[in-house]
């Protein structure tokens, strides 16, 4: 069961119109692709997924399955959307609420385990090596986790293991972590126990895993392990960790490899034209997408397929998603921007000195320019650091063509 139903706030404009999971990632990839991909690597081919805000992006690029070879006559992917039920109608409130929620799914296929898994993780995992230890250790409950900085362990979910890794206790982002093993927000149930739970804990407000169910089962005797895992994980819930990870993806030894042929990561991929470099084109240590037609500079960048970078153009450090087109002789240095935008000619993006951003200094932070996706950036303006903008924008939104650091313009209509 993959949750992919979150909004990503920490994002900010990034899912104005989109759910987190469904955001571009390494040029041509989304977010959900990562999870997806694992479980087809991993031998699960019975996987549902439990959509809620802005799901109409997610579901086009899952259809039925087919890039994961998950179009299966028994099994394969079903998208979950929250119904009408004939009481009432009800919103996932809650992690474990949306999956109580779909209990008849899951009955019908009468599992012996069941998988819980988030949707908008980088990583790669052998779902089935986690089993495995589910299995041998009699658990009720496995958890996946992983060695995090003790100073940092205050963030997470916190649990607390023997030598023979059974977890004797856990803490919600405690104050003073007793361990720095962090709950990755992967489980593994034993059918019984989990329904069980489920129904217990049904009337909770907000149900969620770690706040309600864990508990529940530890408080009543259950088998909870912890699986250790020390792979590449990452987070891209902030712009920061978002920009890193895609920026880690160019390094010359990649810490995180898509290219590995054993453990391939699917997407759906439109049919479309090659890339074209003019001769006049500088591209160096960049992700170039199919369909992207690059007349200028490209340096340490991200660009997604479909993209037309002017002449004259320069673009550093920045990541440019699908449709989007860079006017000529722009500069964009340390630059987010999302799909469908139109970049003016002769702006530059990430100027000055930084500033704390006015409308939400802990979203629009790391020294970034954000672009909300079909955003509109007209000719010759210069913008600052830690700076959002979403909507078509026209030069009167700039005071002296300029938008300085800290500045944010979202146009009506359009959310933060």
């Amino acid at each position: 069961m993959l949750l992919a139903g979150g909004q990503g706030s920490r994002l900010g404009v990034l899912t104005a119109k989109v759910a987190k999971p469904a955001v571009a990632f390494g040029g041509k990839y989304r977010i959900i692709d990562f999870p997806l991909s694992n479980c087809i690597n991993s031998g699960i081919d019975t996987v549902g997924v439990l959509t809620q805000y802005q799901p109409l992006r997610l579901n086009t690029h899952i259809g039925i399955g087919i890039p994961w070879d998950l179009d299966r006559n028994s099994g394969g992917v079903t998208v979950l959307p929250p119904y009408e039920k004939s009481d009432n109608s009800e919103w996932y409130s809650g992690t474990a609420n949306a999956i109580f929620q779909n209990m008849n799914y899951m009955e019908q296929y009468h599992p012996e385990y069941v998988l819980i898994l988030s949707g908008d993780h980088i990583y790669k995992m052998d779902y089935e090596v986690m089993l495995d230890f589910h299995k041998e250790n009699h658990a009720d409950v496995t958890i996946a986790t992983m060695p995090v900085p003790i100073e940092e362990a205050s963030r997470f979910g916190i649990v607390i293991a023997d030598e023979n890794k059974k977890i004797m206790d856990f803490e919600e982002k405690p104050e003073k972590p007793r361990s720095n093993l962090a709950s990755m927000g992967i489980y593994i149930f034993s059918w019984d126990t989990l329904k069980e739970a489920l129904y217990a804990m049904k009337d909770q407000s907000g149900c969620d895993f770690g706040k309600h169910i864990i508990p529940y089962c530890h408080e009543n005797g259950k088998r909870l392990f912890a699986y250790e895992y020390n792979g590449y994980w990452k987070d891209v819930g902030t712009l920061g960790s978002y920009w890193e990870a895609n920026m880690e993806l160019i390094d010359l030894i990649p810490e995180f490899n898509l290219y590995e042929e054993y453990w391939k990561i699917y997407t759906k991929s439109d049919i479309i034209e090659p890339q074209y470099l003019s001769a006049d084109s500088v591209v160096e240590k960049s992700i170039i997408g199919e369909g992207t037609e690059v007349y200028g500079e490209v340096h340490s960048s991200v660009i997604g397929p479909g993209v037309t970078i002017g002449r004259g153009a320069v673009i550093r450090d920045s990541i440019v998603m699908k449709g989007t087109t860079i006017g000529e002789n722009a500069i964009i240095d340390k630059s987010i921007i999302a799909e469908n935008c139109q970049v003016g000619a002769n702006t530059e993006l990430g100027i000055g000195e930084e500033a704390p951003n006015k409308l939400n200094a802990s979203i629009y932070s790391f020294g970034l320019v954000t672009v909300g996706e079909d955003s509109v950036i007209p000719d010759g303006v210069k913008i600052g650091k830690n700076t959002a903008i979403s909507g078509t924008t026209d030069k009167e939104d700039y005071p002296n063509g300029i938008l300085e650091s800290g500045e944010v313009i979202i146009k009506a209509g359009d959310s933060v």
